[in-house]
């Protein structure tokens, strides 16, 4: 029965308490074993929730009392340690906030609540999220539940692993330029970074510059996705860019009555691709056809002309060093290398700032041309699948690049804030997951979830869970 529990998605979990076939307080009691059983070789979970099986027998108790109750009531659930939780330890990975609880939750923590959702554990994070490993001086490296001497990714890898491992069935992270979609395809679960804006990043750390960030349900079924991400979607009231109501929609539906037009790549300015990874691709892209939708094979000229990865961290890391400064002011001795390396850097000049927005603008006019002909976008999420830990560059079919061009693929829906979706479609040689990206209209989350939830119905992935 627990080995059932925790490899149910919350979506079964949900349906199981509210029908009385099994408590919470048996939900969340089989994650807090598993927890105990894996996560000391994981190193996912930095903070467990006091109380929580109290929390547990409260909604228990709701239930059988007749209340009202929501979509999640009684499901365990974890959050990225970036995210502000009441009472509960939110420290972002730095011993700078040793020790810090905020009174809030983070809006997209509250509204998990307000479902019913039980605040289970926070997971592990780089320093200030800014980092593809999860590594930091206060709480230690995550590990790969596949191979724990691969990595889980950055920065939500915390998350990953512990979703992928059965520690929890979904949680929450953030996006900054990889960051929910490349641990989900390392880890072999499935991660969505919503159109900007769509879920407020209020309480969420950093906050400011917001313009690429982006908070992103991580699960293990789609249909999870799909509905954490609408009960998180829509306005607070206290972030600017999230006005846009959870309503509106900008694609065809659940149910379309023509077929989906998907374009697919694995090259168009991404650089080298590892040859299992583009066979996945160009898999997922052939199953999408078996499906009936309308696929073909594409080029994007844009992403050839203007390096997405260049223009992001000429924009970005400008951007952020004055928040930076601000938080490690005076604690210098307690940032990790990342921060470090980070402020070191030198200053982008206006010039080549200005430069790098005018590119950014002709990405998005390059996909806003795009998506008058297409649907969707089918491409790889990370160029390789995971890998060892604290690699500083990667040989991809005899070509050698730096680490950061593990986010090539994911970090153009960031600048542009296009939804996209990671999910698996694969495994390696080696026996690790390969997952796919899908990418859509501003708007049109709908269509993405759509062609996600085709691809998982004939998905040829057999071993769906890490053998930990």
């Amino acid at each position: 029965m627990t080995a059932d529990l925790i490899y149910s998605d919350a979506t079964e979990l949900a349906e199981l308490i509210r029908a009385g076939k099994v408590s919470s307080v048996e939900v969340v009691q089989a994650h807090l074993d598993r927890i105990e059983a894996v996560d000391p070789k994981l190193n996912a979970i930095v903070t467990l929730v006091d109380g929580v099986l109290d929390a547990a027998k409260a909604a228990d108790e709701a239930l059988s009392a007749g209340g009202e109750i929501g979509p999640l009531h009684g499901v365990p659930f974890t959050v990225k340690d970036s995210f502000d939780t009441a009472g509960v330890l939110t420290q972002r990975g730095s011993p700078i906030f040793k020790g810090r609880v905020p009174d809030t939750d983070a809006t997209s923590v509250a509204r998990i609540k307000k479902a019913g959702g039980i605040l289970l554990a926070k997971t592990n994070l780089p320093e200030f999220s800014y980092s593809t490993e999860s590594d930091n001086l206060l709480t230690g490296r995550t590990n790969n539940p596949w191979n724990l001497d691969r990595t889980p990714g950055g920065s939500s890898g915390g998350e990953s692993a512990a979703v992928a491992a059965g520690m929890s069935p979904f949680g929450l992270g953030s996006d900054l330029a990889i960051s929910v979609r490349g641990p989900a395809a390392h880890t072999g679960i499935v991660a969505l970074k919503a159109t900007h804006g769509r879920i407020p990043m209020t309480g969420v750390w950093p906050r400011v510059p917001r313009r690429d960030w982006h908070v992103g349900p991580m699960a293990r079924t789609i249909r999870d996705i799909a509905l954490a991400y609408s009960l998180m979607a829509g306005p607070d009231g206290a972030d600017g860019f999230a006005t846009t109501p959870r309503e509106f929609d900008t694609g065809l539906g659940t149910s379309p009555d023509r077929p989906v037009r998907v374009g697919w790549l694995v090259d168009s300015g991404l650089g080298p691709i590892d040859s299992e990874v583009a066979a996945t691709v160009q898999k997922a892209a052939e199953a999408l056809q078996s499906t009936g939708a309308r696929v073909e094979r594409v080029g994007i000229p844009a992403l050839e002309r203007d390096n997405p990865l260049e223009l992001f961290y000429r924009q970005h890391v400008m951007e952020v060093k004055p928040g930076f400064k601000e938080a490690t002011t005076g604690h210098e001795d307690q940032m990790f290398k990342i921060s470090r390396s980070m402020l070191a850097g030198p200053d982008t000049s206006i010039r080549d700032y200005v430069l790098a927005e005018q590119g950014i603008e002709r990405l998005r006019d390059a996909f806003t041309e795009y998506f008058q002909q297409y649907d969707a976008l089918l491409l790889p999420v990370v160029p390789v699948p995971a890998h060892e830990h604290g690699l500083t560059q990667f040989t991809i079919n005899g070509q050698t690049v730096d680490a950061a061009h593990i986010q090539t693929a994911t970090i153009p829906f960031n600048l542009t804030g296009l939804p996209a979706l990671s999910m698996r479609f694969g495994t390696s040689s080696e026996g690790m997951p390969i997952g796919v990206q899908l990418a859509a209209n501003w708007h049109a989350e709908s269509i993405i979830l759509h062609l996600a939830s085709l691809l998982e119905s004939v998905s040829p992935v057999r071993d769906r869970h890490p053998n930990i």
